[in-house]
């Protein structure tokens, strides 16, 4: 009989606490973090992914020293690199559209929490569409 589990495919503690702790808590809220500092910087979305990389060897030491658990594993770095990634990336656009809706509020207005859109011209409002 196989004793595989779906919880080992996320962490390799023996428990789930743990991996919510260092890499959803500390990870995630890092990564919220750093994406946020590259919006609110006016860097390229692009840079997120690089950042969450060096961002992810610290969730992997954090899992080494206090849990002693494997540094070097490129299926957890994945599940934590996964992990970082969606948190910044979610830091990023939610920065990201409140810096559109504030910085060209004559053209833009917010339409969901991590988006925005064209603001839809008056009839009679004097500017001619630019197409």
């Amino acid at each position: 009989m196989n004793d595989f589990s779906i919880g080992e495919l996320f962490y390799e503690e023996g428990s789930f606490g743990i991996f919510v702790l260092v890499s959803v808590v500390l990870g995630g809220g890092a990564a919220w973090l750093t994406g946020r500092a590259i919006a609110a910087t006016w860097r390229p979305g692009w840079h997120v992914a690089f950042y969450m990389l060096i961002l992810t060897l610290a969730v992997r030491f954090l899992h080494f020293a206090l849990f002693e658990a494997t540094f070097l594993s490129a299926h957890y770095y994945l599940v934590d690199f996964g992990v970082c990634l969606a948190f910044g990336f979610l830091g990023f656009r939610t920065t990201r559209a409140v810096q559109m809706v504030t910085q060209y509020r004559w053209i833009n207005v917010r339409s969901g929490a991590f988006s925005w859109s064209r603001r839809e011209a008056k009839a009679g409002d004097g500017h001619a569409d630019c197409g």
